[in-house]
């Protein structure tokens, strides 16, 4: 998914938190997922005004979608 530039630090630090806590806990793909997509929906719900969660949660799905490479083999 695309980097916001004003985040990119942090975003950097935060991403390598949570993959170092994954690896941690040796949680396997679907695992990882199934945290994450928790995660994003508790951040829709109560973080986002509730008349702008379905158009973020959708726009959200969509990047995502948009982001992933089905060309290239797991790593």
């Amino acid at each position: 998914m695309a980097i916001t530039s004003k985040y990119e630090k942090e975003f950097d630090t935060l991403l390598s938190d949570l993959e170092a806590v994954m690896d941690q806990q040796q949680a396997p793909a679907d695992l990882r997922l199934m945290v994450l997509g928790n995660l994003a929906t508790h951040i829709i719900n109560h973080h986002i005004a509730p008349g702008q969660r379905k158009a973020i949660a959708d726009k959200f799905a969509q990047v995502l979608t948009s982001s992933v490479d089905t060309q290239k083999g797991a790593h």
